[in-house]
């Protein structure tokens, strides 16, 4: 087992679940966790239960404020799993005393504010890491991989589920908490867009609205179709919805190229590869990508090295342009030029 690794939690809701689940079972990294820190002390109190079941000499504690937190216990690195309203401060913090970062998306809401963010760590060459764990898929890399020989001409996605829970406070469905669905769950489909496709050009949607009722706070859009022409000359559809309870949605990815076609489908992103004149092949999607990419991330941290994370904060924030470019062209009825 090598040097121990101090991890700190900046959010205790699921997803820092989700990540604190990988980095148990990633026993050969020593990674010791050192706090949790969210305003719900119950979701800390939660988290902490978790640790202390697998790890009981942990003497990892709860905060109510990250920053807080970070002044208080040792941290190599830190996991930033907040809101999207809530990003900022832990970032600043980090980037001030050069901490390297995990940061889950998506990583803002304020594209002024990333952008200065990104800037700062780009000028202090700080390591961080984004999470969009799909690009650590094999199926992902092998597609990358043949894009670039066989561009891309088409690429169509999308992300259909059913209506929100109704829960009093709830942030997903409020709209200037969450960025809405486009913003906060179908960003990955929109970050695969990017990564397979290249760069966005310019984006055009409509959004379909008062069709989920009697929701506290409800502000979201039900559905959207998201057009975009990609810089390569391709062009994309990403569909999004969070109104179909009768079910047959999913999550899927088409990608169409003049002599292979990669169709995705599944949260696992399970792949099916057609190409022209031979048999389809199947490449299953990995059920522990958060174990993947967690270890990528913690192993950059241990050797300085970071070739092998797949999305930085930088590379995250072209993502994070791209669907507010969307909400933008769903808000005005016009098409929206990126950068």
């Amino acid at each position: 087992m090598g040097r121990k690794l101090s991890v700190a939690f900046a959010g205790a809701g699921g997803i820092a679940r989700a990540h604190l689940e990988a980095i148990l079972k990633l026993g050969d990294l020593n990674v010791q966790v050192t706090g949790f820190a969210d305003p719900d002390a119950e979701r800390c109190q939660a988290r902490l239960r978790e640790l202390k079941a697998a790890r009981p000499d942990t003497d990892a504690a709860c905060f109510s404020d990250a920053v807080k937190m970070l002044r208080s216990v040792e941290a190599d690195a830190v996991y930033i799993v907040v809101p999207p309203f809530a990003h900022g401060p832990v970032e600043r913090y980090c980037i001030e005393h050069r901490i390297p970062f995990f940061v889950e998306k998506p990583i803002g809401l304020d594209m002024a504010l990333v952008r200065e963010l990104s800037q700062e760590i780009e000028q202090k060459s700080l390591l961080t890491c984004a999470g969009y764990m799909n690009r650590y898929r094999r199926g992902i890399q092998e597609a990358r991989s043949t894009l670039q020989e066989d561009p891309a001409v088409l690429l169509h996605g999308g992300w259909i589920g059913a209506s929100p829970a109704r829960v009093p406070g709830s942030w997903w469905p409020q709209k200037h908490l969450s960025g809405g669905q486009v913003v906060e769950q179908s960003t990955h489909t929109f970050d695969l867009v990017r990564y397979l496709g290249g760069e966005a050009e310019e984006v055009y949607a409509i959004a379909a609205v008062g069709f989920n009722k009697d929701i506290p706070g409800y502000t979201i859009e039900d559905a959207s179709a998201v057009a975009i022409r990609l810089r390569s000359g391709a062009v994309a559809s990403v569909l999004s919805c969070c109104a179909a309870n009768g079910g047959g949605g999913g999550v899927w990815l088409h990608v169409f190229a003049q002599n292979v076609s990669f169709l995705f489908h599944g949260w696992e992103h399970s792949l099916t590869v057609l190409r022209r004149g031979e048999d389809a092949v199947d490449v299953p999607g990995e059920p522990n990508i958060f174990e993947i990419e967690d270890r990528v991330f913690l192993n950059a941290v241990l050797t300085g090295n970071g070739t092998e994370i797949r999305s930085t904060y930088s590379d995250a924030a072209r993502t994070l342009e791209l669907t507010l470019a969307a909400n933008a062209a769903i808000e005005t009825g016009r098409p929206q030029a990126l950068r």
